[in-house]
C-alpha cells in the first residue's frame, strides 16, 4: 500500500473520531430531552443532508470538525427543550459525553490491539550491562519490578524508557518491588552507557535489561488499560512542556501534520515488516490504530481543558454560573458567556491556522 492510501485512511479515521465525539453529545442530548437542530460531520458546505424529525443530519465538505447544534446553545431560545433551559446536571452530562466517547474509543482500540499479544517486555529487571555499578542489596537486583522512577509511577516498559530519558543524566531515584515489598532506592548512579550494535551503530542505555513475560488474559487487559492512562499522562506532560517552554510551536502538530505522520509511520512499519518477512499490511494497520487510539484519548483530554469554545470551557462556565447563583440567586447572562465563547473560538481558530501553516512549512523542510 502506498503512503497516499495511508493518508486517505488517516483522514477517514479523523472523521470517525469526530463523528464519535459528536455522537456522544447527540445521543445524550436526545436521551435527556434536549432538542437537536443539526448533527453534522465535517465543516464547510453541505454535501449531503437529510431531515429526520426535528433534526437535520448533514455531511460537510471538510473532514476537520463537526458539530451537534442544540437548540438554545447561545441562550436565546425560549423553547423548554433548549439546552440552556435544561437543569445544570443534564447540561454537564451532554457536554462531558463527547470526550467520554473519545476516551472509550481509545480504550476499545487498545483492547483490540493487545488482545492477540503473546509476550511483552515487563518492568521486571532481567540483568545488567557490563560495568553497571548500581546493583546489589543497596541497589538494583535481578527480579526487582520497577514501580517508580523519580516519583513517576511506572506501568509499562515504555514508561521506563521515557523516564530514563527525562531523568538526570547520572543519578535516578527508583522504587522497586522486591520479594513483595517496596524498596526505595535514592540517588542511584546510572549514567548513560554507550554500546556497539551489531549493525555498527551505537546506542546509549542505562545499563538495565528487562524480562520478557508471557501475556495472559489479565496481562492483556492491563496492557490496554495502562496504555490508556499512560496516554493521558503523556498529554499532560506535553502541556507542561509547552507552558514551561521545553517545546515550542514548531513541535506542535495539527491535522495536516498528524495525517502526514500517520502516513510516514505506517509506511515505515510496512517496510520493516516486509524486510523481516512479516505481514506488512497488518503491521501498518497496527501502527495506524495505535496512533488513532492515542489521538482519541488526546482529544478527550484536550477538549476538557477549561478553554472557551471547548467542552471543558463550557463545563467551567456551567460550574461558575452554579456558584454565582448560589450567592446571588441569579444566573450569569448567557449573552456574556456567548461573547467569551466567540472570542475563544476566534483565538482557537487562529491557533489552528498558525499550526496548520507550521505543518505545511515542515512538509517542505522549512
Amino acid at each position: 500500500m502506498s503512503m497516499v492510501i495511508y493518508i486517505i485512511v488517516a483522514i477517514f479515521m479523523f472523521g470517525v473520531l469526530i463523528a464519535v465525539h459528536e455522537f456522544g453529545h447527540f445521543i445524550t442530548a436526545k436521551l435527556l430531552g434536549v432538542k437537536v437542530n443539526e448533527f453534522a460531520i465535517g465543516m464547510g458546505p453541505r454535501l449531503l443532508h437529510r431531515q429526520k424529525g426535528e433534526t437535520e443530519y448533514t455531511l460537510r465538505a471538510f473532514p476537520i470538525g463537526g458539530f451537534c447544534a442544540m437548540e438554545g446553545e447561545d441562550g436565546d431560545s425560549q423553547d423548554p427543550r433548549s439546552f440552556q433551559n435544561k437543569p445544570a446536571w443534564k447540561r454537564f452530562i451532554v457536554l462531558l459525553a463527547g470526550s467520554l466517547m473519545n476516551f472509550l474509543t481509545g480504550v476499545l482500540i487498545f483492547l483490540v490491539l493487545y488482545s492477540g499479544t503473546g509476550a511483552y517486555i515487563s518492568t521486571t529487571i532481567a540483568g545488567f550491562a557490563d560495568g553497571f555499578t548500581a546493583q546489589g542489596q543497596q541497589g538494583l537486583m535481578v527480579g526487582d519490578r520497577v514501580v517508580e522512577i523519580d516519583g513517576h509511577p511506572i506501568w509499562l516498559m515504555s514508561d521506563v524508557a521515557l523516564f530514563f530519558d527525562r531523568g538526570d543524566e547520572t543519578y535516578l531515584d527508583i522504587t522497586v518491588v522486591r520479594d513483595g515489598e517496596r524498596v526505595e532506592l535514592e540517588g542511584l548512579y546510572m549514567p548513560w552507557i554507550v554500546t556497539q550494535n551489531a549493525d555498527g551503530t551505537q546506542s546509549a542505555k542505562r545499563g538495565v535489561t528487562f524480562a520478557v513475560k508471557e501475556a495472559g488474559v489479565l496481562d492483556r487487559l492491563q496492557l490496554a488499560w495502562y496504555n490508556t492512562i499512560d496516554t493521558v499522562r503523556l498529554v499532560w506532560m506535553s502541556l507542561g512542556d509547552l507552558f514551561s517552554g521545553a517545546v515550542g510551536l514548531r513541535d506542535m502538530s495539527g491535522p495536516i501534520g498528524i495525517v502526514s505522520m500517520i502516513g510516514q509511520e505506517a509506511t515505515q512499519a510496512q517496510e520493516e515488516a516486509q524486510a523481516a518477512g512479516g505481514n506488512a499490511v497488518a503491521a501498518a494497520a497496527t501502527t495506524i490504530f495505535y496512533i488513532v487510539a492515542f489521538i482519541a484519548i488526546n482529544l478527550s483530554v484536550m477538549n476538557l481543558l477549561p478553554i472557551p469554545a471547548l467542552d471543558g470551557g463550557q463545563i467551567f462556565f456551567l460550574l461558575v454560573d452554579k456558584v454565582y447563583s448560589l450567592f446571588t440567586r441569579r444566573h450569569i447572562n448567557p449573552k456574556y458567556l456567548g461573547y467569551i465563547n466567540a472570542a475563544g473560538m476566534i483565538c482557537l481558530l487562529a491557533l489552528m491556522a498558525v499550526v496548520a501553516l507550521s505543518d505545511v512549512f515542515k512538509q517542505f523542510g522549512h
